[in-house]
């Protein structure tokens, strides 16, 4: 299998016995995929491209650094993957400010070995159009944020003393 930037990471944790570790080896904040919700869950949405910005990462050079430890060649930046600047920062909208009718510990939910996609999109069917709920998350969940923004919620993440937190609103 060769790797790219859309391989999911359920496909590479299949595809080694020792790919976890290397994962792990590479970025400290990988640890997270010894959860086994975490790896059936987001490992089989989440593509290397999401989990360097889980993991805070340049998306090539984390590509790069998994295909040099399995014997791949390494890609060559082109100027359209190769930025690594931040994106444009988004303006928080106005309804972040209201009350929100949940909040969710995305890592306690993790600890507990509970799908905060599952549980969160089980929350949303019950409230009204509008209403918000926040997930708080040492990571950016890249992967969580891609799933509700493809089912049609609004959200916007914001960083919070180390921690993630982000507003999503039914629409």
């Amino acid at each position: 299998m060769e790797i790219t930037l859309e391989t999911k990471i359920a496909d590479l944790l299949k595809s080694r016995e020792d790919m976890k570790d290397i994962l792990i080896g590479i970025n400290p904040r990988f640890k997270k995929l010894n959860n086994p919700v975490l790896r059936r869950t987001l490992g089989r949405v989440a593509s290397v491209k999401q989990a360097a910005i889980v993991g805070g990462m340049d998306a090539i050079d984390l590509l790069n650094q998994l295909r040099r430890a399995v014997g791949q060649r390494e890609v060559e930046r082109d100027e359209k993957s190769g930025k690594k600047g931040k994106l444009k920062e988004q303006s928080a909208p106005e309804w972040i400010e209201e009350e929100p009718k949940a909040r969710f510990d995305g890592n306690a939910m993790l600890d507990e070995e509970k799908n905060p996609l599952a549980v969160i999109t089980r929350k949303m069917k019950e409230l009204q159009r509008g209403d918000i709920v926040t997930l708080s998350v040492d990571f950016k969940p890249e992967p969580l944020i891609e799933e509700f923004l493809k089912k049609g919620f609004e959200l916007y993440t914001k960083e919070e003393n180390g921690s993630f937190v982000t507003y999503i609103r039914k629409s």
